[in-house]
């Protein structure tokens, strides 16, 4: 089964230490408005869901979420939450930890995009 995203263990030590914290996550990731284009992480209870987000799976025992017209930009790429030093610019909870997510990318190749197809 070919994953859409998925996390470096620098990234889920930061979620397990968030998950302590703020209890059940979720990401989203950003389209680019206010906040940049960026994962977001938050608490499952603060942040509401629109009718057009989608789940593209979990990291970390959090489910990633981004919204539909965000994914067709994306849907060709596999996507893997890392951690960085420095201040991101959105309300995402290690922002106070002087850290900031963000997204590498990959290409899918032509027989992972058929795998994923049958998948879905």
């Amino acid at each position: 089964m070919i994953a859409r995203v998925l996390i470096t263990p620098e990234a889920e030590a930061v979620v397990e230490k968030l998950r302590a914290q703020h209890g059940p996550l979720i990401f989203h990731q950003s389209g680019g408005c206010c906040d940049g284009s960026q994962p977001m992480c938050f608490a499952s209870d603060d942040f509401k869901l629109g009718n057009i987000d989608i789940c593209l799976g979990e990291v970390a025992g959090c489910k990633f979420y981004m919204a539909a017209d965000q994914f067709e930009y994306w849907k060709h790429t596999q996507l893997v939450l890392d951690i960085t030093q420095g201040r991101g610019s959105s309300f995402s909870l290690e922002i106070p930890l002087g850290l900031r997510f963000l997204i590498r990318s990959r290409i899918f190749t032509e027989a992972e995009l058929e795998e994923l197809a049958q998948q879905e």
